[in-house]
């Protein structure tokens, strides 16, 4: 299934947020969710337009892109997506489902990648057992000390996957 967070026919997701912190929480979540995640040209960049603006502004031409921290984000989470069967393919799970942040789980055959993702504007600590003492943070190469808890920062995302 091809999944997206907007395209040519609605107002885009920038410009549908109330907290521009949104962003990367949003796109987390798309590619970590099953399906194909698809990026609707210039969102990579927070473009913004409203459907009520008319097709013109949701179909803009751009002279040259406009790269910055969502797009070096968005390039991060692509090359991940498209590395890891367990994303592409796998099987999904909930490991811990709340109103602004959660953790599912991505599996298949031996490749495990959790997702963690929390759209809160302070820190949360979270409980799930991911069978393992270390994690690492394929965002970031960042290793954590696993105890069952891990700490998702205020708008942050976090890939995890079992660490040797």
């Amino acid at each position: 299934l091809l999944c997206f967070a907007d395209n040519h026919d609605v107002t885009r997701i920038a410009s549908n947020l109330v907290n521009e912190n949104h962003i990367k929480p949003v796109y987390g979540m798309l590619f970590g969710m099953p399906g194909i995640p698809c990026i609707y040209y210039g969102s990579e960049w927070g473009a913004r337009a409203h459907k009520n603006e008319g097709d013109p502004a949701l179909r803009q031409s751009y002279d040259e892109p406009v790269w910055n921290d969502i797009t070096e984000f968005i390039s991060i989470l692509a090359k991940i997506h498209k590395n890891s069967r367990a994303l592409c393919y796998g099987q999904f799970f909930n490991k811990v489902l709340q109103n602004k942040y959660c953790v599912f789980e991505r599996y298949l055959d031996e490749e495990r990648v959790y997702v963690a993702v929390n759209a809160d504007d302070c820190d949360v600590t979270v409980n799930f057992d991911a069978g393992c003492n270390r994690l690492k943070d394929m965002l970031t190469d960042r290793e954590y000390d696993f105890n069952g808890n891990i700490t998702i920062p205020a708008y942050g995302v976090m890939f995890l996957t079992p660490a040797s």
